[in-house]
């Protein structure tokens, strides 16, 4: 499964701002950017970004996952400060 597939499913499924996918091997990093994080734990942050991916994770298709969720102020600092 590629970058853009795992983008599309988490498109169709949630509203964001911007959703970022890299793949590095069998690892991918997604940033989810989003308003609907305010004041969300971060727990429940990453419950709604892993939901539309759940079956892919459980048949084995993804395996290693690191899900970052910000709201656009926080996303804003992110890349001030991280580039």
């Amino acid at each position: 499964m590629d970058c853009e597939q795992v983008k599309a499913i988490l498109t169709d499924a949630i509203t964001a701002e911007e959703i970022v996918v890299k793949q590095e091997g069998t690892h991918y990093k997604i940033i989810v950017v989003d308003d609907q994080f305010d004041g969300m734990s971060r727990v429940k942050q990453q419950q709604t970004v892993y939901a539309p991916l759940m079956e892919k994770i459980q048949d084995g298709t993804l395996h290693a996952i690191t899900i970052k969720a910000f709201t656009s102020a926080q996303w804003k600092r992110e890349k001030i400060f991280n580039g």
